[in-house]
């Protein structure tokens, strides 16, 4: 199927991209390729294989909770840049108006 340049200017609208008039042409080729792949990919039987979200099995991996001393506020400050009455110091992001 070829992408013709009214679709890809359609389609780069709808997303709101400008594009040149050489990435139009590029990206109709490019397009025209990857829904050439797909039809390829409608050929392939698949009437036997079972619907799935995933290829492989999937396995969740987690460690056992496990309670640890936290840091004192000065080992916690201790390699902050800035620091005022126990708290890191920045500077402002935000005007005060």
């Amino acid at each position: 199927m070829e992408v013709s340049r009214q679709e890809v200017l359609h389609i780069a609208r709808l997303a709101r991209l400008g594009l040149t008039k050489t990435e139009v042409t590029k990206l109709s080729g490019e397009l025209s390729i990857i829904l050439k792949n797909f039809e390829l990919l409608q050929q392939v039987e698949t009437t036997n294989i079972p619907p799935t979200a995933q290829s492989i099995a999937l396995q969740n991996v987690t460690r056992s909770d496990q309670a640890s001393a936290s840091l004192t506020p000065n080992e916690v400050l201790a390699n902050a840049p800035r620091k005022e009455g126990g708290f890191f110091r920045v500077r402002a992001v935000l005007d005060n108006t």
